[in-house]
This record gives structure tokens, C-alpha cells and sequence, in this order.
């Protein structure tokens, strides 16, 4: 059966995306296939000096109600869902002047880029289709008999089937239901997502999730491992949308580290670098230039930096380029890479280098999703920005030091829970990440800043005079301590612990200050 070839005697063509649209209708002349159309579609291929029968001289109905009814009409679906190997069908068909259709081509209203665009609600609902979602249903259910395209990138395959076996071939045809069904799936959930947005159900009965495969990888998180990239409608500027200067393809690993990088960068207001390694930050800082902040940023963790991802928040200039260039990386992001600066980054033919065009938006609302074995998990992105402060030690912090606590805190959003994070002048000096126990990210934490110290060749460590962040509460006095020892001189954490008074009275002993903010940033 998979050798099984149906002629093409008569197609309906219906697209808004007129991309290819005459190649196609020519071919089918070329082969005396007989072309339906209606509206635009129709006066394209008529301007070109094909022939084309309007539908509505096809069925004897006229289109109605401007147009939302063209082709809902038995002489149309019932030729796309005619069994020709059925003999009740075909007599059906005799008896109604029902004509067999063996081509659908119909791409769909572009519902999507309508609602990207900020187009009002009366245009975006003119622009939900039901003809065409009805017509691709109907031919991909009898796809044994009839061939349907959805998308101008398929029209080639078809060209060729035509060309060198004159009909098309099970095979293909089920391949093209398949992705067709696909498409009205993937336009029906944009359609589900918009309705829920008019309606402010953040999380509606039923979710659907669709995407576009932009990328086969060459393996998953192991090489053992199958994996693509998908892309959806969110239009949010970051690594699914930014263009690729330079470098190697992107690995599985290599897009999820550049996501968590570019979205940590983005949380800053000066200039700023973040540096990734097993998507967690293992540098960053924010200073009066990309270049300066790259040398804090570095400084916090050189060994764990190597083979890393690094994203900044401003134009890559030459300055930072020629420091990058010094050491591997696996990735840089950037909203903009400036000539001179790729020119420098190009010496390093592997390092690959992506440009966005903007800055992702830190308080934008959006919609995480994260699989489970026979499930989903939804939740709003964690965009907080804003906090009740308050101050529970006997003394407060200074300006300095409570810029850095922000600064901070800020960061314990993007690393793995338990988090960890030392801070001095707004550069990351120590981070602990991902550990079971609070107090190990904090002993970790310290010890990685001593040896980062150390090949600074400094005489102690950076957390001396540093402040410290927790994603989440103390739930005891010793990750507290620990940080003390290693020289905070001020904590920022949620509070909330049962033993909240312990961790008070253990900061006030050792005169540091600590601030609650009833906000936790947990990461798994």
C-alpha cells in the first residue's frame, strides 16, 4: 500500500501565504489537473494566466456573510471525503454531482501573526478560520485517496511526486495528514491560549501545548539521547529567537544554559555580564562597562567559567571581545554584537555567538512548563521585583550594602535551589548551588570565593566585607554562621522559619544586619 499512487485530476487551492502559489498552479496545469480557488487565492492565479474555477461557480453557491461561507458545502467536503474504493460512496457521489478533489492546498487565516501584531479583537477574531481547519480535517481523514498541503515548504515534495510518478504516494500523503493535523492543532490551542487571555484564565480546564520544530539536534542532555527544539508563538526575545552570528550548531545543553543566562542578564539595569555553567551562574556583575563587569564577573568562579555561557545586556563591544577570546566558551548572547567585535570573536571559528535584537522584559507575564510522568506542571514566570523590606536586626543596613543585597537576591532567582549567593560591589564573589543542605551551599559557596581568592592573588577571600543572599529561609542558625564566618556583613533572605528568632539573635551577636523580604525565589 505504501507504493499506492493517486492521480491529481482536480485540486482546491485556498492560501492567505501566497508564497509559491504560481509554481504550484502551473505544475498542476503542466498536468491537466483541474484547479478549484475562491477569493484572493483565485484572482492570484487568474492575474498569473492560469485558469481557474471559483468555487462558487464549482458548487452554484454563492460565498456568503463576506465570506466566512465559501466552501462549507457538500459538493466540496463531500469530494475531499469520498471513499473512491467504496462503491456506496461513489454512487452517493453519481447521484449529487459530487466530483472527486484530489489536491487540498490551504494554508490557514494568520491567526498568530494577528495576535502578535496587537491587532484589535474584532481582527483577530475575523482572523479565526473555520473553513479551512474544516477542509484540512476532512481530506487528512480520507488522506488513502486525497494529498493536503498546509505549508508552502511541502510544495516541493509534491512537485517532485508529481514529476517522476505523475500522483502522489501513500506514504507522502499519510506524512502530509499527519502534519496537517498537526497545524490545526497547534492553530486551535493559539486560538484556546488568546480566548484564555480575553478571559484572564491563567489556567484554563484544559491546556494545550503546540510548537514549531526549528531544530533536529544531534543529541539530547547524552549522546544516547533523541531531542529537536521547538519553538512557540511567544515572541520574547532570547535564544529560540535570536539569530546566529557564528559558531557550531547549538547543542540541547548549549540552548538551555544560553536561556538561563540571557534571562539572568536581563534582571539588570547597567551594564551587566552573567556568566552560566550547568545552568547555574557561576559570575555575575553589573558595572559602568561590559568589559569591567566581565573581569568581576570572571573573578567570582575562573575555573568553573571555563567551557561556559556567557550573556550580557548591552552591545558586545571589541573591550569585552578581546577578553572573552582569552579563554573557552561555549556560547555568548547578546542583544547586539558590534562589527568590530565579531571580527574579533571570529578567530574563535567553534565559539558561537547569538544576537537578539532586544532585551527580554524581567516583569513580563508568561507561563512555564515543566513535564512530569504522565503530566504537566504550569506556573506564572517568577517575575517579583518588588518587596516589602523589612529589617529584623538591631542594625540596618547601609546603602551600599543593601544595594548589593537587592543585587543579590536578584541572582538567587536564577541558581538551583538550595541557593546561596555572596555579593561585593555588586559582582558575584561565591555561589553555592543545588545542594541538599542550606548550610553546604554556604560552605560551598565559601570555599569556592577562597580559592577564587587565591588565584586572584589576593590575601583572603572576597566574601571578607561581602553581603549574602538565601533563595529561601534559614531553617537554622549554622548556614547563617557559616556565612558569617566567611565575612558577610549583611544577609537578605524570605524569613518565615519557625526558628526565625534563633537566626535574628545569632546575626545581632555577631553585629551584622539582615533583611526579610517574605519572598522566596526556590529554582528546581
Amino acid at each position: 500500500m505504501d507504493q499506492q499512487i493517486i492521480p491529481v485530476r482536480r485540486a482546491l487551492i485556498s492560501v492567505s501565504d501566497k508564497t509559491g502559489l504560481i509554481e504550484l498552479a502551473k505544475l498542476l496545469v503542466e498536468k491537466d489537473v483541474e484547479i478549484l480557488s475562491t477569493g484572493g487565492t483565485a484572482k492570484t492565479i487568474r492575474d498569473a494566466g492560469i485558469k481557474v474555477i471559483e468555487v462558487s461557480d464549482f458548487t452554484g453557491f454563492p460565498e456568503i456573510l463576506d465570506g466566512r461561507v465559501k466552501t462549507l458545502v457538500p459538493q466540496i467536503h463531500g469530494g475531499l471525503l469520498g471513499r473512491r474504493d467504496l462503491a456506496s460512496h461513489q454512487e452517493q457521489m453519481k447521484n449529487y454531482g459530487i466530483l472527486p478533489i484530489d489536491l487540498l492546498c490551504v494554508n490557514l487565516y494568520p491567526f498568530e501573526v494577528t495576535v502578535a501584531s496587537g491587532a484589535g479583537e474584532e481582527d483577530v477574531i475575523e482572523n479565526i478560520d473555520i473553513g479551512g481547519p474544516a477542509l484540512i480535517r476532512a481530506a487528512s481523514k480520507n488522506h488513502s485517496h486525497v494529498a493536503v498541503l498546509t505549508d508552502v515548504r511541502q510544495y516541493a515534495a509534491f512537485i517532485e511526486e508529481m514529476k517522476q510518478q505523475g500522483g502522489t504516494t501513500f506514504q507522502q500523503r499519510r506524512k502530509w495528514a499527519q502534519e496537517a493535523y498537526a497545524r490545526t492543532a497547534a492553530y486551535d490551542a493559539a486560538i484556546t491560549h488568546w480566548f484564555a487571555d480575553q478571559v484572564k484564565d491563567l489556567f484554563p480546564e484544559r491546556f494545550n501545548l503546540s510548537g514549531q520544530r526549528k531544530q533536529i539536534l544531534r543529541y539530547g542532555e547524552n549522546p544516547h539521547q533523541q531531542a529537536a527544539f521547538y519553538t512557540n508563538d511567544e515572541r520574547r526575545p532570547g535564544v529560540a529567537t535570536a539569530k546566529q552570528l557564528q559558531g557550531k550548531e547549538l547543542s540541547y545543553n548549549n540552548l538551555s544554559d544560553t536561556d538561563a543566562a540571557f534571562e539572568a542578564v536581563a534582571e539588570f539595569d547597567k551594564s551587566s555580564v552573567v556568566i552560566v555553567k550547568h545552568a547555574n551562574p557561576c559570575g555575575a556583575a553589573s558595572a559602568s562597562s561590559l568589559s569591567e563587569a566581565w573581569d568581576l564577573a570572571l573573578r567570582c568562579d575562573p575555573v568553573s567559567a571555563f567551557g561556559g555561557i556567557i550573556a550580557v545586556n548591552r552591545p558586545l563591544d571589541k573591550e569585552i571581545a578581546k577578553k572573552i577570546v582569552s579563554i573557552f566558551s561555549e556560547v555568548i548572547i547578546a542583544p547586539k554584537v558590534n562589527a568590530d567585535a565579531l571580527e574579533i570573536l571570529s578567530k574563535k571559528k567553534n565559539i558561537r555567538v547569538l544576537e537578539t535584537g532586544a532585551m527580554p522584559d524581567p516583569l513580563a507575564q508568561g507561563i512555564t512548563v515543566r513535564t512530569l510522568a504522565g503530566g504537566y506542571l504550569l506556573q506564572n514566570r517568577d517575575n517579583r521585583r518588588s518587596f516589602d523590606f523589612k529589617v529584623v536586626t538591631k542594625r540596618k543596613p547601609t546603602e551600599k550594602e543593601m544595594e548589593d543585597l537587592i543585587f543579590a537576591f536578584t541572582i538567587s532567582k536564577h541558581v538551583k535551589s538550595n541557593a546561596i549567593i555572596y555579593v561585593k560591589d555588586k559582582a558575584t564573589v561565591g555561589i553555592g548551588a543545588g545542594q541538599m543542605s542550606r548550610v553546604d551551599s554556604a560552605r560551598i559557596a565559601a570555599h569556592k570565593s577562597a580559592e577564587a581568592a587565591q588565584a586572584a592573588g589576593l590575601d583572603q577571600p572576597l566574601t571578607k566585607g561581602s553581603v549574602v543572599a538565601s533563595d529561601a529561609f534559614f531553617p537554622f542558625a549554622d548556614g547563617l554562621q557559616t556565612a558569617i564566618a566567611a565575612g558577610a556583613t549583611a544577609v537578605i533572605q524570605p524569613g518565615g522559619s519557625m526558628r526565625d528568632n534563633e537566626v535574628i539573635a545569632a546575626a545581632d551577636e555577631a553585629g551584622i544586619t539582615m533583611v526579610f523580604t517574605g519572598i522566596r525565589h526556590f529554582r528546581h
